[in-house]
């Protein structure tokens, strides 16, 4: 049985998995199940409980449990359990779809995979929701140990058959890593979206904070808006549990208080960046065995990220990255994809993905039909194609001469309404800021020029800022003047240092960014700033042209750091100072 809400969905994404099916790259074949995986329900009700089960220190957990049911009642048999490490122990989506908002379902907990024969649970993280505790930081060694506890919980259960997945995405992708870290041995399966492998490079690329990863701080008000448990309608445990949520790390200033990858934070008594990082953890989470699946997006900050991890995990991970925001999956029915994998890692199905590459990814602007394409590895066959910036020009050779753009640095940026949803939080979208850039721009292109791959620059800037930030953007400029942000990066420029990196990062320089790396610039001097721009998989249409603008500022930045009066940031081009992008081309399909 498939309910009204799944085969609306279904439906939707039929069509992406027709176009699988003549996917380009390596190929999948023309029986592929990807995005249009939908097997029979066997049930038609859940029965959900709420209630807290205590931790190893004695902070109560809170967690809701949907169970497959029949005539109001939990089915008895054992099955696997998929559970959510999450901030409130209502499935978010559901209070989504009650408020009647657009893509209610691309975010929402898996509680619907009950029909398909899953116990699923939800549990608030310990300082989050109905859960007492505080939060030292996201995905400490405390949440960590915490989900060993609760996965090992679901696993005795005796509705349990000792099997157990996870799901999560953003802030919750990233705590179902962590419980990979901690080896729980019934955990056998991992489904992680939109996540920072190392958590320096994902939240402070480049050493700037500049994008959203810095909340939730919230009242006691904004707490006692969450999922009380059963038997609490007074909320008064629910009262209890906020009160003990103010004790709190607030995240903006613990970032703030560790510049560097080795910094030391008094705030949590630890080098925090490595506590967090999943990369330090690449033995334990091999030998873990659990097998993992990749959710990112071409308009997700963490998109790179997601590409490394899977590097980092040959034969253990697979991904996919599709044309969406944070966490959202608009026009494909990733709940299809979700279920096939968990069916086969947790149930022992053929669904077809264990024949499947594991890459798949969507190219913006390809040919109708073609957009879904395989891979074995990322990056795919290609070219890299370095474009020098001579005067306003991007172009193919070096000037001769050496030339110079100088621009003040505008403290306060801005980025036009955006056109498809509000640009904030996890949403935030690139722009080229409104104020002063160095712009080079190149020739219309005479066919069809496809970019997949990892973009990199190797600008020579002076500054007369010892701490200067760059920031630079990748557009489409249609002929009718129109621009799209195709992808973007930054760098600290005292922070400039790179160094062989202790994980694969897919030839991207990589700067270790310790404290005794720093190099702060002197008035006026220039000096070589290397920094990939986020991956990208986008075909440039004949007779637009691309556009590369550097500038010192970007609207997103938080803990700026600024001087009086507004720096003076200097790209110089030509001569001994050739600054240039180097695109990864791909040969025409």
């Amino acid at each position: 049985m498939i309910r009204p809400l799944l085969l609306a969905v279904s439906l939707l994404a039929l069509g992406a998995g027709q176009a699988a099916a003549k996917e380009q790259g390596s190929g999948a074949p023309a029986t592929s199940t990807f995005g249009r995986y939908q097997p029979e329900q066997p049930y038609s009700e859940q029965v959900v409980t709420t209630f807290h089960i205590p931790m190893r220190d004695g902070t109560k957990i809170a967690l809701s449990l949907h169970r497959p049911a029949v005539n109001g009642k939990p089915v008895e048999t054992r099955l696997p359990v998929i559970w959510h490490h999450a901030l409130d122990i209502e499935p978010a989506g559901h209070r989504r779809a009650k408020d009647g908002a657009a893509n209610a379902r691309v975010r929402e907990p898996l509680a619907d995979l009950a029909y398909n024969g899953y116990v699923v649970a939800v549990a608030a993280r310990r300082g989050n929701g109905a859960s007492f505790g505080s939060r030292r930081g996201y995905e400490d060694f405390t949440e960590s140990f915490d989900a060993y506890e609760i996965t090992e919980w679901l696993a005795a259960q005796s509705w349990s058959d000792g099997k157990v997945g996870m799901y999560g995405c953003s802030n919750t992708g990233e705590a179902v890593m962590h419980a990979i870290t901690a080896r729980p041995p019934s955990l056998k399966a991992a489904f992680a979206g939109c996540f920072a492998w190392d958590r320096y490079d994902g939240h402070t690329r480049g050493g700037i904070i500049a994008n959203y990863g810095t909340g939730p701080q919230r009242t006691i008000e904004d707490d006692l808006k969450a999922t009380p448990v059963q038997g609490d309608e007074d909320k008064r445990l629910l009262r209890a549990a906020a009160e003990e949520h103010l004790r709190s790390t607030n995240l903006l200033d613990l970032m703030k208080s560790m510049p560097y990858r080795d910094s030391w934070s008094p705030l949590v008594m630890a080098k925090f960046w490595g506590e967090v990082s999943i990369g330090a953890y690449l033995s334990q989470i091999k030998e873990s065995k659990v097998a993992l699946y990749i959710q990112g997006g071409w308009a997700d900050d963490f998109r790179t990220e997601g590409l490394i991890a899977q590097a980092n995990l040959p034969g253990q991970a697979r991904i996919i990255i599709g044309p969406w925001r944070h966490c959202l999956n608009t026009g494909f029915d990733l709940r299809s994809e979700q279920l096939r994998f968990f069916d086969y890692y947790l149930k022992g199905k053929s669904t077809g993905i264990e024949t499947d590459d594991p890459i798949k990814y969507y190219t913006i602007g390809a040919p109708s039909g073609s957009e879904w394409r395989s891979a074995t590895a990322w990056p795919t066959a290609q070219t890299g194609q370095r474009l020098f910036l001579g005067g306003s020009a991007l172009q193919a050779k070096a000037p001769v001469r050496g030339g110079a753009a100088s621009l003040k640095v505008d403290y306060e940026p801005t980025c036009p309404p955006d056109p498809v949803q509000p640009n904030s939080g996890p949403f935030t979208q690139p722009c080229r800021p409104s104020g002063e850039a160095a712009v080079f721009t190149g020739e219309a292109l005479a066919a069809d020029t496809e970019v997949t791959g990892l973009p990199t620059a190797d600008l020579w800037i002076a500054s007369n800022a010892p701490e200067q930030a760059v920031f630079a953007t990748l557009e489409d400029v249609a002929p009718d003047g129109t621009a799209v942000v195709v992808t973007e990066g930054r760098q600290r420029a005292s922070l400039r240092k790179t160094v062989k990196a202790p994980w694969k990062t897919l030839g991207t320089p990589w700067r270790r960014s310790y404290a005794e790396d720093h190099q702060p610039l002197a008035d006026g001097v220039p000096v070589k700033v290397s920094f990939d721009l986020l991956a990208v998989s986008y075909v440039f249409k004949k007779g637009h042209k691309m556009r590369f603008s550097v500038s010192g500022s970007d609207p997103r930045e938080r803990g700026r750091i600024e001087t009086t009066p507004p720096a003076r940031l200097t790209v110089h081009n030509g001569g001994d100072m050739a600054s240039s992008l180097t695109l990864p081309m791909v040969a025409a399909r």
